[in-house]
């Protein structure tokens, strides 16, 4: 597949788009902007916006504030319907308006460098809501309603034609029963695609009465304060028969006033957060979750380190007892690590405790079970300690020897591991318990709640070890080996 020229395509774009700097200033822009800026690329790059298209009234001041805003957030922002000039290159002033869309584009380390801006001039938008306002004393009632509905059905495309591919949200509502006479794509996404056209917001949204936003509706269009909000829980109905959805937006309630000063609705704009909120969400309770597991971990190598040196005089041989048990723990970790701390597949775990030995020697194989990552912990600490006496006493200390682990689901018992070693020396219970003996027992009928029963037989070690199903749950029927 040929490379794609993202540069021409940005180039080809039909809407003014241009690209600054983290300290604003120009960088590039595509032709649709030079076009409607009367501007070269020359005139451009390198400088500072502002100084470029100077503005010291109170449009300067929202375009100024809404690039800083998206800096030093990494959150888009909307300005809708804002006046703003552009001077010709003979000096000739043209007063526009424009909605403008402000996007921040992040680099590697997930910080803002540049700032993307897509704007659309809407001036005609705005001529054509002027000459609504006019009287028409020439034409006749039925005439003058008819030309009326004619030019609002004419903004409205025009609005929605400018407002579609916005990746914010927009809704206009009229009258102070708030009744929608646009909605813009991706509102009407929000909602669930209900045809809110024409409808009062308390009968088109139910749900949000409730939820007090129309109260804030009544608020905005009597008092004329606009209102803002960020991260506010919205909850909505959108599919009949299924629970309600919720959803976490930033959002803008701006009242719509006529030439005369009088509110005669409320624009509507805000972003859908909920993605990012609940990816916030997340964090934390991983955060507090690894803080918990940070706590529990030091624990666990605390009681390690206490129970190895107390058991042996040998401080070499507590030493290298002491590594192998806390590598051991620290292979669950990065197990679980790399699995984002959810369940670890039993195979994958036998598996990576046993591979360091002749697979002729070792086999292992049962149905695909997930435990959890507290199981996890626990069971590869257990494996290792049998594993290791294996190595020194048991079946695998003799090159005829063998062992064989497999699990499987008892329906009254829950999950059965047995540990049987074969071909070695005959097997002997120990007359003095050493850590490993009660960590063992500790783990399995402690801290996970099951049973043990370990036998020595003239053939070699049998221990069948039972795990309670909370530790456990079924993905599929599949054996490994």
């Amino acid at each position: 597949m040929d490379e794609v020229d993202y540069e021409r395509i940005f180039d080809a774009l039909p809407s003014p788009f241009m690209i600054l700097d983290r300290n604003l200033r120009f960088v590039t822009a595509n032709a649709a902007y030079l076009e409607t800026t009367s501007s070269t690329l020359d005139d451009l790059v390198g400088k500072y916006v502002m100084d470029r298209f100077p503005e010291p009234g109170e449009s300067g001041r929202r375009l100024e504030q809404s690039f800083q805003k998206v800096a030093a957030t990494g959150e888009a922002d909307t300005l809708a319907y804002l006046p703003y000039p552009i001077a010709e290159p003979n000096g000739t002033v043209r007063h526009r308006y424009w909605t403008a869309v402000h996007v921040p584009i992040l680099d590697a380390r997930g910080q803002v460098e540049y700032i993307l801006q897509n704007t659309v001039d809407v001036t005609e938008f705005a001529r054509i809501r002027e000459m609504a306002t006019l009287p028409f004393s020439s034409l006749s009632a039925a005439t003058r309603l008819m030309e009326r509905t004619l030019e609002a059905e004419a903004a409205s495309a025009d609005f929605r034609r400018l407002f579609q591919q916005a990746p914010a949200f927009f809704a206009v509502l009229s009258g102070p029963t708030h009744i929608f006479t646009f909605s813009s794509d991706s509102y009407t996404r929000l909602i669930g695609g209900r045809n809110v056209i024409g409808r009062p917001i308390a009968d088109a949204l139910p749900e949000v009465v409730e939820q007090g936003f129309v109260d804030l509706l009544d608020q905005v269009y009597i008092d004329g304060h606009v209102h803002q909000a960020e991260g506010a829980r919205v909850i909505l109905d959108n599919e009949p028969g299924r629970p309600p959805q919720e959803y976490f937006l930033d959002f803008s309630y701006n009242p719509i006033r006529d030439s005369a000063g009088n509110i005669t609705g409320i624009f509507v704009q805000g972003m859908d957060r909920t993605d990012a909120f609940r990816a916030t969400q997340r964090q934390r309770l991983m955060i507090d979750e690894l803080n918990h597991r940070v706590k529990n971990t030091l624990a666990t190598v605390q009681s390690i380190a206490s129970q190895t040196l107390r058991s042996t005089n040998d401080v070499t041989a507590a030493r290298q007892a002491f590594e192998a048990r806390i590598s051991a723990l620290a292979g669950a970790h990065t197990m679980l690590s790399d699995r984002q701390w959810h369940n670890t597949e039993i195979g994958h775990l036998v598996q990576k405790e046993l591979d360091v030995f002749s697979s002729d020697k070792v086999s292992f194989g049962g149905p695909v079970l997930v435990v959890n990552a507290k199981a996890t912990v626990a069971l590869a600490l257990v494996l290792h300690e049998l594993a290791t006496n294996a190595v020194k006493h048991g079946a695998l200390s003799v090159p005829e020897g063998g062992l064989s682990v497999t699990w499987s689901e008892s329906s009254g018992d829950g999950l059965v591991i047995d540990w049987v070693e074969t071909g070695g020396p005959p097997a002997q219970e120990p007359t003095r318990k050493g850590f490993g003996s009660r960590l063992l027992r500790t783990v399995i009928t402690g801290e996970m709640g099951g049973s043990m029963e370990m036998r020595y037989l003239e053939t070699g070690l049998r221990v069948r070890m039972v795990i309670p199903r909370a530790a456990y749950q079924v993905q599929e029927a599949l054996f490994v080996s």
